[in-house]
């Protein structure tokens, strides 16, 4: 079969041929319909410091994931083959301290699909049954969205967001999943800031009500004057950049609460007495998908209809034509890229 794999420690990855693996006690073998390009997959393929330190060649690269259940091993009770599923991109442990609370998403031994153990850019794949998510009925590009849609329900709904102005800061992938996700919630008033005029576009076909250039002087005073000078209730913030975070914490209301799921490229300085103690504003990291509430509440907003992610999809292209994919990637001109396998 075929799979694209990082082969070797230095950038770039490489269409390769493997043999189609067999589930064992408890696993699946998914034939792979569609895989969507996550950032992670970009900072894996372009071999940056952060990748050095997760992934150790060879792996094959991919976890937003949609596939059908084509033979299943011994014990397998819940999914049947014909299934289309989504995959829960984190191997826990089920036995760490962090497990046995509840917080699965936070396993002391996590394994990460695509950067532990091989991945979905291939045409099989092999998960544990307690990995996959039943989504028959769903678009199999959507399905595969279902993960990082996951993670901005999760930073989303951490607490209340109904009737609440939220600003997302940061309209990649996953800030557009979580504009469109704060307006099927109900949220009152949806900002969205970026520094590319293409996902500020996006933004606004997701349902943003106010969209603003990051880069802007006055981006803080604009965004006080869009909330009547109250500042947002919710930050949801997206992007992983030093500078959004230090917007956010001036225009987010005292006693509101940010959501950090962006992961930062260096250490980020920021005032905690004055921007966050003094101003009553709580801080959540999160990581990940609460296993299985983020999947159950992204498949009940799906269902429901009051949530369209089709906009978000700009590109597909066969596995073959993997470097374009990742190519619009790096231009930031794209929405999420679907590879099909």
């Amino acid at each position: 079969m075929r799979a694209l794999a990082k082969t070797r420690p230095e950038p770039g990855a490489e269409l390769v041929q493997r043999p189609v693996p067999e589930p064992g006690a408890g696993e699946v073998l998914l034939r792979m319909e569609a895989t969507s390009i996550c950032g992670t997959d970009y900072h894996l393929f372009s071999w940056d410091r952060w990748a050095q330190d997760v992934l150790t060649p060879p792996i094959v690269l991919g976890h937003e994931l949609a596939g059908r259940v084509v033979g299943v091993g011994h014990g397998v009770t819940r999914v049947r083959e014909g299934d289309l599923v989504g995959v829960e991109s984190h191997i826990v442990d089920w036995s760490c301290a962090q497990c046995r609370a509840g917080d699965m998403h936070l396993c002391r031994n996590l394994r990460v699909i695509g950067a532990h153990v091989d991945g979905g850019f291939a045409e099989y794949m092999v998960i544990p049954e307690t990995n996959a998510i039943e989504s028959n009925g769903l678009d199999p590009a959507v399905v595969a969205l279902q993960e990082p849609m996951g993670n901005a329900v999760h930073a989303a709904f951490v607490e209340p967001i109904e009737g609440r102005s939220v600003a997302v800061t940061g309209a990649g992938p996953i800030g557009l999943l979580s504009v469109g996700v704060a307006k099927a919630a109900g949220a009152s008033l949806v900002v969205a800031t970026d520094t590319e005029p293409y996902r500020l576009e996006l933004a606004e076909r997701m349902g943003a009500d106010v969209v603003l250039d990051a880069r802007a002087p006055d981006l803080v005073e604009r965004v006080l004057e869009a909330t009547g000078g109250d500042g947002v209730e919710v930050v949801l913030e997206m992007s992983g950049a030093a500078p959004a975070l230090s917007q956010a914490l001036k225009f987010v209301t005292r006693g509101g609460r940010v959501s950090l799921l962006g992961i930062f490229g260096e250490p980020v300085r920021i005032d905690l007495s004055e921007d966050v103690i003094q101003r009553g504003v709580r801080l959540y990291g999160i990581y990940g998908r609460l296993i299985y509430d983020s999947w159950e509440r992204t498949q009940a907003l799906l269902r429901s209809g009051t949530l369209d992610v089709t906009p978000i999809i700009t590109h597909r292209f066969d596995l073959a034509d993997w470097q374009k994919g990742f190519d619009l990637i790096a231009s930031r001109h794209a929405g999420k890229v679907v590879l099909l396998p």
